[in-house]
């Protein structure tokens, strides 16, 4: 039953984004709803609008308690505008900004009559911490409805003492979990751990939430987390892993122990290059040892410092790149829409294949598998199947919910269904001939003016679409494995392809969950082209004898997540050397390998995949121990002497490091001026998102800024006096040197 508002006590319209009105039990509805704007965040004026609203509430004898909603469909409050971290300037400017959040959610936990959250859809960042701050919560079931303390991802730590408050209510395990990582926190798991009070179906959160109101106001005060009726702290729900970590933390010696651990799983995986999970942990710390009030000055003089750091100043352009991206449409006229695709057929079911299959049914999108034989077809679909499972076992899933998913895939060996296809994907091997056959079997078995993609990494579209009656319909569309994991779409467009198809690719890459760059075609197009320089020096360093692991090392604590050479085992050593001619023929000597390239493919290697290549796989990697072990004998298949690994290189660490980035960033400018890329925006985020460039450097184009392009231009001519013209400074970067005119302008 549904309970309608009193206009009897209705309360004045008020200008701004939260309004009040009361029901007739005397529960308060408070509604946040900002003006104009599709989802909540935090404002500036928030502060002011809570405690007004607050003081109308402490006011009014006709209300007992409140809850707060939010005026959106399915976003709750979505965290704080980042927009006004723009306009700080100094560490002081943000440390008195968090000071004034400190005050505005205190005022919510202070209140003399209870306030519950009502909470669907997202709740993030802030969003979170101000239902943390309430004296209750309920959440509706719905799959839109997340907790999460996401301000890790953007070098900052949560600045309305949302840690101190998850830790009260889950523990510092959770806490410094969530915190760190900036993970989602689900409804069944937030109710698990005593965050939520309650969980329910949407259509009744409303009244379920006023109910946990009025049984807070017969409980009477202190309306701490988790009061029931008559008075009692309903305590979370505990299995045998939460019983330990509780019985962990109640001693100090047990979180001295629990800090030490997650200090050095953070230590491992930041390599001491991101600041804020440092911070957060003293937060933490100093909530665990000092108390709630001297963690508030940690947290305040924390979240000022890391504000104004250049790691927060990258991570956050980051952010606005990628939420301007969502917007773009890929095409610069905007009366170009896209065409309505309701089906894909995906040509090649090998891991790519399957990739591309599983986001687009992930979409809600049907789609045709198609490869030459039943074996075949049958490895793609287990694939899918697997991927499904283990989101199952995740429980990101539930069964029916996998079943409705794998009932859009369907598989064929034959031209059977292609009919029915608006857009078709090939994922077959690198190898024009067999592409060009793919193109001409699609024209001649799917619908008029089907729109034919290909996943090539390398060969160019407009070679492809040399066999096709209607190349204004082929575009590239360029995944990234694993596809269900890399974020990346790197669609290309030719000369002849046209702005719809372009718009068309953009929108199934945001419909597959993809943030998606569009690039002018040739060989290799952008990801593809920067990332044969930085493997290449990494192959002419280890011919100057520098050990394997001691390269892949340089290059992880330079930022990297992995060495160049262990990324060669996974691409592929033969797909490498398959590519590396094309790139030679288009590019001349910039793109020259060493000779050990052909030495490998000589001896039969090719990475991971038959657990031969730079290290080692299989019983040979479990003999060595844990971690990753270089596999000796490749030394002599190149002609040379096994090194200590454990010595000092023959190459300093830091030329190491500079010769493979710098190599990177020399070609993302050549990308740039010859129009291969639309912006150095968009040449900063296929980077980061597509090859793992270190984030907190802001990928190539902002790094270049960060150094100055006079300085990059100095380095790169001092290697260019060393090792010829494989280090050819970018003309792009050259100009930029001479005017001193940022890249990003």
């Amino acid at each position: 039953m549904t309970t309608t508002l009193d206009p009897v006590t209705q309360a004045p319209a008020q200008a701004g984004p939260l309004s009040l009105s009361v029901r007739p039990d005397g529960v308060a509805v408070v509604t946040y709803d900002v003006p104009g704007e599709a989802v909540n965040t935090l404002k500036p004026s928030f502060a002011g609008d809570i405690a007004r609203i607050l003081g109308e509430i402490a006011e009014n004898p006709a209300i007992k308690a409140a809850i707060l909603v939010s005026g959106k469909a399915d976003t709750w409050i979505a965290g704080a505008d980042i927009d006004m971290l723009k306009s700080v300037t100094t560490a002081a400017q943000a440390e008195a900004m968090c000071r004034a959040g400190h005050a505005a959610v205190q005022r919510i936990v202070g209140s003399p009559k209870p306030i519950v959250a009502a909470i669907h859809g997202a709740a993030l960042g802030g969003g979170f911490e101000v239902a943390l701050a309430c004296h209750g919560r309920v959440l509706s079931d719905d799959r839109k409805t997340v907790l999460g303390l996401p301000e890790v991802q953007l070098g900052l730590l949560p600045g309305l003492n949302g840690l101190q408050r998850l830790a009260e209510r889950a523990g510092l395990k959770a806490a410094l979990d969530h915190g760190l990582t900036g993970k989602n926190m689900r409804p069944s798991k937030a109710r698990k751990l005593g965050v939520a009070d309650d969980v329910v179906p949407a259509p009744i959160l409303v009244e379920t939430a006023a109910a946990l109101a009025r049984t807070l106001v017969d409980a009477g005060p202190p309306f701490g987390p988790g009061r029931a009726a008559g008075g009692k702290k309903k305590a979370p729900r505990l299995d045998t892993s939460a019983l330990a970590s509780a019985a962990l933390e109640r001693t100090p010696v047990g979180r001295a122990l629990l800090f030490k651990q997650a200090a050095k799983q953070t230590r491992e995986k930041t390599g001491g290059h991101y600041p804020a999970p440092e911070r957060i942990l003293d937060v933490l710390r100093a909530y665990a040892e000092k108390g709630f009030e001297a963690s508030r000055e940690v947290e305040a003089r924390a979240f000022g410092e890391l504000v104004v750091s250049s790691t927060a100043h990258r991570l956050m352009e980051i952010f606005f790149a990628t939420t301007a991206m969502k917007k773009d449409t890929g095409v610069d006229d905007p009366a170009v829409q896209p065409r309505k695709v309701e089906k894909i057929a995906v040509v090649g079911a090998g891991l790519m294949g399957a990739g591309i299959a599983y986001v687009s049914l992930n979409a809600g999108i049907p789609v045709r598998l198609r490869d030459r034989d039943d074996a075949s077809l049958g490895r793609g679909l287990r694939v899918v199947a697997d991927i499904l499972g283990e989101r199952v076992k995740k429980k990101q899933l539930t069964p029916i919910e996998r079943d409705q998913k794998l009932a859009l895939l369907t598989a064929t060996t034959d031209g059977s269904g292609l009919k029915g296809a608006d857009l078709v994907i090939e994922a077959v091997f690198e190898d024009l001939a067999v592409k060009h056959e793919v193109v001409r079997d699609v024209e001649a078995n799917g619908k008029q003016g089907v729109i034919f993609a290909s996943n090539t990494s390398s060969i160019p579209i407009a070679r492809i679409a040399a066999a096709s009656r209607r190349p204004e319909n082929v575009v590239g569309m360029h995944y990234f494995s694993p596809v269900h994991k890399m974020p990346l779409l790197e669609v290309i467009r030719t000369e002849k392809t046209s702005p719809e198809v372009v718009a068309t690719a953009v929108a199934v890459g945001k419909r597959q969950g993809k943030t998606v760059i569009v690039v002018n075609d040739g060989v290799g197009f952008y990801t593809s082209r920067i990332l044969g320089p930085y493997m290449n020096e990494a192959s002419w360093l280890l011919a100057e004898g520098v050990a394997v692991e001691q390269i892949d090392r340089a290059l992880v604590a330079w930022g990297w997540p992995v060495g160049p050479l262990a990324l060669l085992d996974e691409v592929g050593i033969d797909v490498a050397a398959h590519v590396g001619p094309i790139m030679l023929e288009a590019f001349g000597d910039r793109m020259a390998p060493p000779p050990t390239m052909a030495k490998l493919v000589a001896d039969g290697r090719k990475g991971r995949k038959n657990e031969r290549g730079m290290y080692l796989y299989g019983a040979a990697a479990k003999k060595k121990g844990k971690g990753k072990h270089a596999d000796e004998s490749v030394y002599a298949v190149l002609g040379l002497p096994v090194p200590s690994a454990k010595d000092r290189p023959p190459v300093p660490v830091e030329e190491i490091q500079m010769r493979c980035s710098l190599q990177l960033v020399n070609e993302a400018l050549h990308c740039l001026g010859e129009g291969v890329l639309r912006s150095p925006r968009d040449g900063d985020i296929g980077a980061i998102f597509g090859l793992g460039f270190p984030p907190f450097r802001g990928g190539p184009f902002r790094y270049v800024d960060t150094l100055g392009a006079a300085d990059v231009l100095r380095r790169i001519e001092v290697y260019e006096r060393r090792f010829g013209k494989r280090w050819t400074p970018a003309p792009a970067l050259v100009e930029a040197a001479r005017t001193g005119k940022p890249l990003h302008a």
